[in-house]
């Protein structure tokens, strides 16, 4: 069980290759960012990015990359990051939450993937996106109660 094709996923770079590399993360991250600047579904979260997508689509390859087991590419360019405090300046609550988890979810199944690693991979998306989420809504301010 020790051959790098054979550990589960999450075992080392188990996860990493099955999403082909850093090759095949960029090629799903393209995937992610073409659809969401196309599908109207997607407008919200869309709205939150620069104009130039090119430096959001390096950083997310390059945090997935390290995150799936691989090299640790965002740490070399980017320093350390902290995914929820850096989107906690951003109003993320469910359905932004969401609109991203199904625009991934599209993404990764138009790619080449094992199902058994598509379906893993979005289980283990969720977490991060929820993490986010909790940290957005924590960060955004409240509406005051009004007085009965």
């Amino acid at each position: 069980m020790d051959e790098p094709d054979k550990r589960p996923y999450g075992t080392g770079d188990a996860s990493f290759r099955a999403a082909g590399g850093e090759a095949g993360i960029r090629c799903m991250i393209d995937a992610f960012y073409d659809l969401m600047s196309t599908d109207d579904r997607f407008a919200t979260i869309y709205a939150m990015h620069p104009a130039d997508l090119e430096i959001s689509r390096d950083k997310l390859a390059r945090f997935l990359c390290g995150w799936l087991g691989g090299p640790k590419l965002y740490k070399e360019k980017y320093g350390a990051i902290g995914i929820p405090r850096v989107h906690g300046h951003l109003a993320i609550g469910t359905p932004e939450r969401d609109q991203w988890l199904t625009c991934m979810t599209e993404a990764v199944a138009a790619q080449p993937f094992a199902a058994d690693f598509k379906r893993y991979l979005m289980e283990q998306l969720f977490v991060p996106a929820e993490a986010v989420r909790r940290k957005c809504s924590a960060e955004q301010p409240s509406e005051p109660a009004e007085n009965s």
